[in-house]
């Protein structure tokens, strides 16, 4: 039976954490202080002012939320974070807004992921910090929050994901944080990869604790109170009279982003969860496989934790008109082509904030848009998990394989592979899709990784399962609250 983590586990495993913690000087933040940082101590706060954002310092733990001041030094918390996308950019009506992922630390949202996987199991006396190593297998981002998180919460990592991924991710984990660092074959979409060099991690060496992204609650469980709250706050600062919120935008990766769509549909019950994967990969459009460009977003499986019921609409991007947008969006001759279309200026500047698979979700969101004929009244929300700071050697390697940017190449790229967005690719999901798409799960999670099948269809007859899965944060938060009482560092 699938069971939440509500009790602790192991007493002495639990005490020497907070010895461990106490002598460190480690204090663990609640999931309601990552809501509303304003609740975060005073002390705290002070002490932020003086900490840059990618500092390996505990503190920073309190700056896993979306609220961050951006800022680079120093900053402290403000409104959510996020960017408009103007008709001048899309060319359709319907209002698209992405929250912005840059501004947590390590620039992508992933370290909120990563700490909602590992703090239950060290609060619960589940994980040593003492003995224990952090395993964190990844196609990208989540193993750089995970090792973020490891070396913050003063414990040692280990890095998972495949060997094509962008030079910048490896050269941090490696000589930034001193993760262990394990490439395996292939690119974002070799997944079973990863899964099998976890299984012989698991055999050979006792003291790793496997975070598995893809199967661990923790990490839709963080985007369900954290990121789907964000947004229902954003929609508030932004909305009128006649204003509705239509659309939850998420590439599929590792599902723990699409559970913000989860908590939306709580508040908005007609909203349409939109759920968007690389065409050169449609595991969900065409129980397809392939390999792909979009960083970000693993594929050729359905995870453990996506609750597919949830799912209304999936689509499918080509990574090649997400190249093409990446360079029209960081290249000077893209957005000097911007300017002269009547792009405003203030957005321009923005761009930069959207990593490629923050440009797959937008162009998912047009493709939403288009399809559904959204208006002026209808929001669409997604994501830029990440920013193009993560990708400047992808830019390189653009260059190089193709030659300079030019005007010419820049009016093409936005007619074709922006404005030009059709709503092929796209399915809507009935009850029988969803159960086909479910069933999926079988082959990956019962068949290679150990699941049973009376767990698989827990999670698709059990109508309470996933709102307890998701809703384990209260008692997390007060788990949370006494493990720093007996630090004593609050």
């Amino acid at each position: 039976m699938i069971k939440p983590i509500t009790s602790i586990q192991n007493e002495k495993v639990l005490e020497s954490a907070i010895k461990r913690y106490k002598e460190l000087g480690i204090i663990l933040p609640t999931f309601q202080e990552m809501r509303h940082p304003e609740l975060i101590p005073d002390k705290v706060k002070n002490k932020l002012k003086n900490i840059g954002l990618w500092d390996f310092n505990p503190l920073n733990l309190f700056r896993i939320t979306w609220k961050n001041e951006p800022k680079e030094f120093g900053g402290l918390f403000s409104k959510v974070n996020y960017l408009e996308i103007p008709k001048s950019v899309s060319g359709v009506d319907a209002r698209i807004v992405l929250l912005i992922g840059k501004w947590f630390p390590t620039g992508a949202h992933k370290v909120g992921a990563a700490y909602g996987c590992l703090a239950p199991q060290l609060i619960t006396g589940g994980f040593d910090p003492n003995y224990n190593k952090a395993v964190w297998p990844s196609t990208g981002n989540y193993c750089r929050g995970g090792a973020f998180d490891s070396k913050i919460m003063a414990t040692e990592s280990i890095s998972i994901l495949p060997e094509e991924m962008s030079r910048e991710r490896f050269e941090w984990l490696r000589d930034k944080v001193g993760s262990e660092v394990i490439a395996t074959p292939g690119s974002e979409s070799n997944v079973k990869e990863i899964y099998d060099k976890v299984w012989e991690i698991r055999r050979t060496r006792p003291e790793a604790v496997v975070f598995n992204q893809f199967d661990e609650f923790g990490n839709p469980a963080w985007h369900y109170n954290v990121t789907g709250q964000a947004i229902e706050e954003v929609f508030g600062y932004l909305k009128s009279n006649d204003s509705q919120l239509s659309a939850y935008v998420s590439a599929t990766g590792s599902a723990g982003t699409i559970a913000a769509g989860d908590y939306l549909r709580t508040i908005f019950p007609h909203v349409n969860v939109v759920a968007s994967e690389a065409l050169q990969c449609p595991t969900i459009l065409q129980n397809g496989f392939g390999a792909h460009r979009i960083e970000g977003i693993g594929d050729k499986h359905i995870p453990w934790i996506h609750n597919v019921k949830n799912t209304n609409t999936i689509t499918a991007i080509d990574d090649e008109d997400c190249m093409r947008i990446f360079r029209l969006f960081n290249e000077k001759d893209g957005l000097d082509y911007l300017k002269a279309q009547g792009v405003e200026k203030e957005v321009i500047e923005q761009l930069h904030l959207l990593g490629i698979s923050g440009i797959s979700n937008l162009l998912s969101a047009i493709k939403a848009a288009k399809y559904f004929e959204y208006t002026s009244d209808d929001f669409i929300f997604t994501l830029a998990t990440d920013s193009a700071e993560m990708y400047q050697s992808r830019v390189s390697e653009l260059r190089n394989e193709r030659g300079e940017y030019s005007g010419l190449q820049a009016a093409k790229d936005f007619e074709m592979c922006l404005l030009g967005q059709k709503t092929d690719s796209m399915k809507e999901l009935n009850y029988k899709d969803k159960k086909a798409v479910h069933n999926l799960k079988y082959f990956t999670w019962v068949e290679q990784q150990a699941k049973s099948v009376e767990d698989l269809n827990q999670l698709w007859y059990d109508k309470n399962i996933w709102q307890v899965m998701f809703n384990q944060v209260d008692r997390w938060d007060e788990l949370i609250k006494d493990f720093n009482k007996r630090t004593g560092l609050i």
